[in-house]
């Protein structure tokens, strides 16, 4: 059997987030975390599908798999990206010859007995299996339709699939998580040829065509699920990464350095050549990368800090994700979930609460409508490679992409577009928005936090 591992998508409605699955929770990407799993529960052979955007970088990150004992893992390209997932299937398909098949979602994160019961099902006699979870509430997926007859030989059996019906149209309170798995897929390649839609939705079309002629099971799964399609699902995720990676008392490399004075409570992992300095707090949940600096009288807390960041003095981080290389002096990041090489100047504030306390909107979609997070807590939303300047205070659900710098006392209350330079425009002092032509090295701080680590 191939698993094909679904990673080329482009994370449209996760943006600023460049690609989700290069979000390192608790020191890995979500890719690695995906990988993990599948192999615990016995898949070996598997092929992830990228596009021409992040082919390089799982390839890279990939190669740590392919020395395992047995199986293999293969990158390969999708190349029609808008053929969405029935185009990354037949792609694969080119691989997988006539082997049974296992297909996954790189981005709906799962436990570990999820994998074990999809590996257990294809033991059975069914021609495909899809992973069944009861929703309490409409969800904007695919919805099955089930035989619940028990007196029924065809009890589980499902003889119908949906996607995205409209709320009140839900065949079931089912929907089918992308852990599907195919026996003798070739007519499933012949059916997914033949069929079209105007949707994105020609994989569930494909299916529901199938169903009348083969014998499709649903698989009963009642533990964690969490999609991520939004910038602040991130927030859930790494609530769960933290609950799974971090134990009830400190877990401190022997190489990370932690002053005296300073406080380490409850489930705190701290990577390697981590320093804590003096009066810094950190209590638990919260992950700590490797050579991160938590400065005096610092405080994080309910958070994932990535690695080589400094965390300096007297800044505050609550319930954050913070990529790698970020940087803050005298801040409150709140809420907030931040990409790689950001730093803060000093007094820089993010919002996380409006005034009424009302839920916090962000972004918009195609309707130009802001969609709601269900968050009455949410900050900011950082891309990389973003400089912030002195005392600027960032609002509630704002996203700022990647590439964009902020100059110093601003108020920003709305997205700002990649690639772009934010100051105030005399003699109003309304926003002027420049393109933004400075070039940020990434290796430019090495001296500056060289500085910070002598003694």
């Amino acid at each position: 059997m191939k698993v094909i591992l679904l990673a080329a998508g482009r994370s449209k409605r996760a943006k600023p987030i460049e690609d989700k699955n290069f979000l390192r929770f608790c020191g890995k990407y979500l890719i690695e975390h995906q990988l993990d799993s599948l192999q615990k529960a016995g898949f070996t052979d598997i092929i992830v599908m990228g596009g021409a955007h992040n082919l390089q970088q799982l390839r890279k990150i990939t190669k740590k798999f392919t020395n395992q004992d047995s199986g293999q893992i293969i990158v390969h390209e999708q190349m029609k990206l808008d053929d969405g997932m029935a185009g990354a299937i037949l792609d694969a398909s080119k691989i997988t010859g006539d082997d049974d098949i296992f297909i996954v979602s790189s981005n709906d994160v799962v436990d570990q007995k999820a994998y074990d019961l999809m590996f257990k099902a294809s033991q059975n006699g069914a021609d495909s299996y899809l992973l069944a979870y009861k929703v309490e509430e409409y969800f904007p997926g695919g919805y099955i339709k089930v035989d619940t007859d028990s007196s029924s030989e065809s009890h589980g059996q499902i003889t119908g699939i949906i996607e995205k019906p409209g709320e009140g149209n839900e065949p079931s309170n089912m929907v089918n998580l992308v852990l599907h798995l195919h026996k003798n897929p070739s007519e499933l390649y012949q059916t997914l040829r033949e069929t079209s839609s105007d949707r994105d939705d020609r994989y569930e079309v494909a299916l529901d065509k199938l169903m009348k002629e083969r014998k499709f099971q649903a698989v009963p799964y009642e533990g964690y699920w969490q999609p991520v399609k939004f910038p602040w699902h991130v927030l859930d995720l790494m609530d769960h990464f933290l609950e799974k990676h971090t134990d009830d008392q400190p877990n401190i490399d022997p190489s990370a350095q932690i002053a005296a004075s300073a406080t380490i409570r409850g489930n705190v992992k701290i990577a390697p050549g981590v320093r804590v300095l003096d009066n810094a707090v950190i209590q638990g949940p919260a992950y700590i990368g490797e050579n991160t600096i938590v400065a005096n009288n610092a405080l994080v807390r309910g958070s994932i800090i990535g690695k080589n960041c400094v965390v300096g003095y007297s800044t505050e981080i609550a319930r954050s994700f913070i990529g790698d290389d970020c940087w803050f002096h005298t801040n409150y990041v709140g809420d907030t979930v931040m990409g790689n090489n950001v730093s803060f100047g000093a007094g820089a504030i993010c919002a996380n609460l409006r005034l009424d306390e009302k839920e916090i909107k962000s972004g918009e979609d195609h309707n130009k409508v802001s969609q709601t997070t269900g968050r009455n807590k949410l900050g900011p939303i950082f891309g990389d490679n973003i400089r912030i300047g002195v005392q600027t205070s960032i609002m509630p659900g704002i996203r700022i992409g990647s590439n964009s710098m902020l100059t110093s006392g601003l108020t920003i209350a709305q997205d700002i577009a990649p690639g772009k330079f934010v100051k105030a425009a005399a003699p109003s002092q309304d926003l002027e928005i420049l393109d933004n032509r400075a070039q940020l090295d990434p290796n430019a701080r090495d001296e500056m936090k060289q500085h910070l680590t002598d003694d």
